[in-house]
């Protein structure tokens, strides 16, 4: 399956509504429906008093002020007055609630986003950016709180007071209002045909940004090598390469977003002028009054002043989807490694069967091709070859990190699909040759995902270690359970981090225990250390080994030689030797 979210695909699904991409948005605010009805209530009693002042003062003018009427104008001055704070009021609930409303919907985009990671295979973070992903949890969840707290509302509103404005301008004057609206046709048709482009270069600007994080992480993960090789240049000019299609993107995006204001305020400054000539052409033939021209000009600002705000708006409203493509990208995928019925079984007395299996990865050529081989439990297997034959592949379908393309992966006589990951976890052992620690200590590092210690004291702890053996691996670490791992391991060595993960699968007592070149970084002393180690685990317990040095393997019941997508039985450690050195020659 393929997981790539740079990737372009059909355009015609690509092609949805903002209303729907909204529809479904809005779905993550199901909690939140009450405190939108009311905010809602609060801006369309706001709205209201807005299209009410002007009527009022219309009439206080024709009926109050040109007749002299002093009391008149004192009254409709303190109904006006009241009106005006009552919309304050509204007006400031609305903007309370819609503040907790976008982020309490930032607080569950974040976590839904997150927890879909968490729900994916290792498949798609082998093909997406991790500076790219932290932008879309950081970055494009932030547009949607923008304008979910500030815009959502304030585009309702104006919406609400533009559609006021323009029924009391038809109801006050049929001819003058539709002369008055004739160039609100034109933004229409103009912001229907530009949206979509405005969309896209925000789209365009929003993937820039998670480019230039995904650049940055990598380069700063990275910055020892490049410290080493003296390759700062290298980096400058990588960050320089993204920083400037960032600028370039942002520039595009910045137009596009500012091209409605102008337009719209064009628009609007014609309507005045519309009104007011045809206003003073209509008052002199006795067909309208100074104050009903005067309220005439307010109701044209309150519909062309919301149109001016809804162009910024709209533009708010076309980042914030840009960014929801980017996160629904992300919440509509599914794992491909899901659980199965337990199907047929493998072989009678093999604990790991792998049967016809190819494997390759996505847009990828076929790394293994058409492998049948069996495991015994409690037996050690060495697997060896040259580097790039496929080696740690196999080891990532025995722990089902991946699916076979073809074929089948059978544990303990089951399906390996069959198993839910915790249990398939609990069963399977794997030390990566470049293990990750977590921001801790190694106690939490150790214990980490084993709920059978996790309320144990370190007295407890180191009982438990003792009765393990590994109670020396621990004394290399200064203060022992209590050491503090900082910047994912940064603070102790390689050697170091792999003796944890190390200790951290030993102490699950796995039916299976996979070792991916698990002890490259650690002394001769400390190897033996670890082999001792691994003679205590339960007899039952099945050891793969996949090695390069040869010492590591000689003692081993059984070894595979992997090369060119082919699993094949090297019998002794001498022919497996043999079988390393004719590859060498042929390459």
């Amino acid at each position: 399956m393929d997981y790539n979210l740079g990737k372009v695909g059909d355009q015609s699904a690509q092609k949805k509504s903002s209303y729907a991409a909204l529809k479904k948005l809005i779905s993550f605010m199901d909690e939140e429906r009450k405190r939108l009805v009311v905010a809602l209530i609060a801006i369309l009693i706001n709205s209201t008093l807005s299209l009410l002042s002007p009527i009022l003062v219309a009439r206080a003018i024709d009926q109050f002020v040109q007749t002299r009427q002093y009391h008149g104008i004192l009254v409709y001055a303190g109904i006006l007055a009241t009106m005006y704070l009552l919309a304050l009021g509204t007006s400031y609930m609305q903007t309370k609630l819609m503040g907790g409303v976008g982020q309490r919907m930032l607080f569950s985009l974040r976590n839904a986003v997150f927890h879909k990671l968490q729900e994916l295979p290792v498949a798609f973070f082998n093909q997406n950016k991790a500076g790219d992903l932290i932008s879309r949890v950081n970055n494009d969840t932030d547009k949607l709180n923008q304008f979910f707290s500030q815009s959502l509302m304030q585009f309702v509103g104006s919406i609400f007071v533009m559609t006021g404005a323009g029924i009391f301008l038809l109801f006050l004057n049929l001819p003058l209002g539709a002369a008055a609206l004739a160039p609100a046709l034109f933004l229409w048709i103009f912001t229907k045909i530009i949206s979509p482009w405005v969309k896209k270069k925000n789209a365009a600007n929003l993937k820039s940004v998670g480019n230039m994080s995904a650049e940055i992480q990598e380069s700063l993960q990275n910055f020892k090598v490049i410290i080493a090789f003296n390759r700062r240049d290298y980096f400058r000019a990588k960050f320089e390469e993204a920083n400037q299609k960032n600028y370039s993107s942002a520039i595009g995006a910045g137009l596009a977003n500012n091209v409605f204001t102008p337009v719209y305020g064009l628009s609007s400054n014609i309507g005045q002028l519309v009104v007011l000539a045809f206003g003073i052409y209509l008052i002199s033939i006795g067909h309208f009054t100074i104050g009903f021209l005067i309220g005439f000009l307010s109701y044209i600002n309150n519909f062309y002043g919301p149109l001016r705000q809804l162009a910024t708006l709209w533009a708010n409203f076309q980042v914030a989807m840009a960014g929801w493509d980017r996160i629904s990208q992300i919440l509509t995928l599914h794992s491909n490694l899901n659980t199965v019925h337990a199907g047929a079984n493998g072989a009678p007395h093999s604990f790991l069967e792998f049967k016809d299996v190819h494997f390759s990865y996505p847009n990828g050529k076929e790394v293994l091709h058409n492998n049948s081989f069996s495991l015994d439990r409690g037996k050690t297997y060495a697997f060896v070859g040259p580097t790039g034959g496929g080696k740690t592949t196999t080891a990532y379908l025995m722990a089902r990190l991946y699916d076979p393309t073809k074929g089948h992966v059978y544990f303990d006589g089951k399906d390996i699909r069959s198993y839910d990951s915790a249990e398939r976890s609990k069963k399977i052992g794997f030390i990566l040759q470049e293990p990750f620690l977590f921001t801790g200590t190694i106690r939490e590092n150790i214990l980490y995902g084993n709920e059978e210690y996790l309320s144990h004291s370190n007295e407890e702890i180191e009982k438990v270690f003792a009765d393990a053996g590994l109670v020396a691996l621990l004394a290399r670490f200064e203060s022992g359970l209590d050491t503090k791992v900082v910047s994912g391991g940064e603070s102790i060595s390689l050697g170091q981090k792999q003796l944890v993960a190390f200790m951290r699968a030993v102490l699950r007592k796995p039916d299976l225990l996979i070792l991916d070149e698990a002890t490259a970084n650690i002394d001769t002393i400390t190897e033996q250390l670890l082999e001792d180690i691994i003679k205590k685990l339960p007899a039952t317990t099945t050891r793969v080994i996949i090695a390069h040095r040869l010492n590591t393997i000689e003692n081993a019941d059984e070894i595979f030689f992997v090369n060119s997508g082919q699993v094949i039985r090297a019998g002794s450690l001498q022919n497996a030797m043999n079988l390393l050195m004719h590859d060498k020659r042929a390459s």
